[in-house]
């Protein structure tokens, strides 16, 4: 199901070996601006050989973990459903053969197929969502499955209160309503928010997902829907560093599109951000 052109930086752990899988979801088919985040694993492989494999943040080395690069998930292209049970099947046999993920999109609808396989696993999973936008619309345009509506599908699934969104900036009045009776909502930042709910969070089966849209497009401008007045590149950076105290089983980071950008910084600044996440999520052996 997986093909592969390049590797991630220092995820050179054969699969046998690895506890946990890097694979990225080359799939844009439902965006509502601009397509090209299905480019988005391939130029982040790229991009990571700009960076370190160490952290001086938090003194760890992708060197010093078990992980895999599987590469890309070969999807039917303009297929939604087909895409998404084929996402499904690939997260869901990773984490029943005891491995857990990280992928890296393509749109953010990739994520439902994601959390409905982390879900199947574990039942009382929590959702921590970072980004700019909601995306807890009923439907885009009359449908359903879309980038825009992907918290709404994922919440309906969720147990009640599972559901943790943070620096969100923008959305429709029904969206916000909504989020105040349905999520833990704490709009605009990331950092200090995700800071108070670690007592929270720490002991449960968490799932992250991360829109890179969170990042204010002065720093990340490569990425489809662009919304100003987002949080830095360093609040990002940080806040990552904060999964080291939860129990995170599986984890994505969607919405990065590398070629809008010609400075390049979008795509290292994601790679950075892959790194910082995989130091802190995955425990060296």
């Amino acid at each position: 199901m997986f093909s592969r052109a390049d590797q991630f930086l220092g995820l050179a752990t054969p699969y046998k070996d690895a506890r946990w899988v890097y694979f990225g979801i080359p799939m844009d088919f439902t965006v509502s601006f601009q397509p090209g985040s299905r480019f988005g694993p391939a130029r982040i492989r790229e991009a990571s050989y700009a960076i370190e494999t160490y952290s001086m943040r938090q003194d760890r080395d992708l060197d010093d973990l078990a992980v895999h690069d599987a590469g890309d998930l070969e999807l039917p292209f303009g297929n939604v459903q087909d895409s998404l049970s084929r996402i499904r099947q690939a997260a869901g046999d990773i984490l029943r053969s005891g491995r857990h993920f990280f992928a890296v999109g393509g749109e953010h609808l990739v994520s439902l197929p994601l959390i409905e396989a982390a879900l199947a696993q574990y039942p009382d999973l929590v959702v921590v969502h970072w980004d700019a936008h909601a995306d807890l619309r009923e439907d885009y345009l009359g449908e359903r499955l879309s980038h825009a509506t992907v918290l709404r599908r994922v919440a309906e699934q969720l147990p009640a209160g599972h559901l943790y969104q943070f620096g969100i900036r923008s959305a429709t009045r029904e969206e916000v309503a909504w989020a105040k009776i349905h999520s833990h909502w704490h709009p605009y930042r990331v950092l200090e928010p995700l800071r108070d709910n670690l007592p929270a969070l720490k002991g449960r089966p968490v799932y992250v997902t991360v829109d890179i849209d969170v990042i204010d497009p002065a720093f990340m401008p490569g990425t489809g829907t662009p919304e100003p007045g987002g949080i830095t590149s360093g609040e990002a950076l940080e806040a990552l560093t904060l999964l080291q105290e939860l129990d995170v089983v599986a984890m994505d980071l969607v919405e990065t599109m590398p070629h809008q950008d010609g400075s390049q910084r979008s795509a290292v600044l994601a790679a950075k951000m892959v790194r910082e996440a995989l130091l802190a999520i995955v425990r060296p052996d």
